[in-house]
């Protein structure tokens, strides 16, 4: 390349390309990408009608820049965590919100194996009890709403709303509903020496102007609201006896301490297996598969009552909704593994499953009819 085609001009760093004067970058930023009064086709001086159309090229030329400079700012920022992927950073906190060794304690477990296996991260099932389930609620409704934190709660989630005052959250709106696991059937039984051996004799006897009673697993609970209830509806009133949890309560209904008792099939099957309880009759509008010859209350003749015993997984309010879709597929799937099936009928349960939609639906109807017999009953919390 000659000489006089292209030269190097050290001074102020300028530096000229067939006669055209270019300045370096930060210059041209500040003042315009040519020297001033310099015509850019070469030939001296442009004329000043040129300027205008040059000022709109840098300006144009100035926005491209910016347009980048923003854009390459924003490829730079985080992205929202419900847009990573998840799960991916920490295990899954499951909150079981019973002691060990009930019914929920056992969802969880039965469901936490399955649970890591389908989603690639460790599910670790945390047991904070107390208030009938509402501690370990209101630890649930104050995680943070990062898909990292879920409970399995139990038909006492919708009793506590009204049954204990000033709950520290909201059940409706603090808490989000992924899915409803199952339902069982609560039993009512007397020991195997007792003068009732169908329900229509209990009926009768009450209705006779006899004292009988009926313990459950404490006052508030699904039992004793279910007998309340069918009272309401023209069955037999029994006098109420709360117990501190199904182990009591089964030692004394054996022992014929107590001439009834209500209980899950969970707390009750077994003592019904060794024949030391007689079932008298469930309180769901289906026969137990597990107890396939007990009648129900409906067919003992308060058609359409049903109560069920019930499990349920939430979220803290504001989890996002691509994450409770996530975790209600997982679940949906996990339910449907024969393995988990077979572990939660030995629990009594029979699965139902479905979508957040559903599962809110249930529960709040669930809040809406025992809200009502605790005001009307004015039962109190022990």
């Amino acid at each position: 390349m000659a000489a006089g085609r292209a030269t190097a001009i050290s001074r102020c760093g300028w530096s000229s390309w067939e006669g055209r004067t270019i300045r370096p970058l930060s210059a041209a930023l500040a003042t315009g990408f040519f020297s001033p009064g310099e015509n850019p086709d070469g030939g001296g001086r442009r004329p000043d009608a040129v300027a205008p159309i040059l000022a709109l090229k840098f300006k144009h030329w100035l926005g491209v820049l910016a347009l980048f400079s923003g854009l390459a700012t924003l490829a730079a920022l985080p992205l929202p965590a419900s847009a990573q992927a998840w799960p991916s950073r920490q295990p899954i906190r499951l909150i079981a919100v019973f002691p060990p060794g009930g019914s929920v304690d056992q969802v969880a477990r039965i469901l936490a194996q399955p649970l890591s296996q389908q989603l690639g991260q460790s599910v670790v099932v945390e047991n904070k009890g107390g208030a009938s389930g509402s501690m370990g609620t209101a630890a649930l409704a104050a995680a943070a709403p990062d898909g990292y934190t879920f409970g399995i709660v139990f038909d006492t989630h919708a009793v506590n709303p009204t049954l204990i005052p000033n709950l520290p959250f909201d059940t409706r709106k603090d808490l989000a509903p992924l899915v409803l696991l199952g339902t069982s059937a609560m039993v009512l039984a007397t020991h195997a020496g007792s003068e009732y051996k169908t329900f229509a004799d209990v009926v009768a006897a009450a209705k006779g102007g006899k004292n009988v009673s009926n313990g459950s697993i404490g006052s508030g609970s699904l039992g004793h609201l279910a007998m309340a209830l069918l009272a309401r509806s023209g069955g037999p009133a029994l006098q109420h006896i709360p117990y501190k949890g199904g182990g009591p309560l089964m030692n004394d209904a054996v022992a014929g301490h107590v001439p009834l008792s209500i209980g899950s099939v969970f707390v009750t099957k077994p003592h019904i297996d060794n024949k030391r309880l007689r079932p008298l009759a469930v309180i769901t509008s289906k026969r137990a598969a597990e107890l396939p010859d007990v009648p129900t209350v409906a067919e003992s003749g308060y058609p359409g009552f049903d109560a069920p015993a019930w499990w349920a997984v939430l979220a803290p309010a504001r989890t996002p909704p691509e994450i409770v879709r996530r975790m209600n597929e997982e679940l949906n799937k996990a339910l449907k593994l024969p393995d988990v099936a077979a572990r939660l009928a030995g629990q009594g349960i029979s699965v139902i499953g479905g979508t957040p939609e559903a599962a809110r639906t249930f529960i709040d109807r669930q809040i809406d009819t025992w809200a009502q017999v605790v005001k009307e009953n004015n039962i109190k919390a022990d």
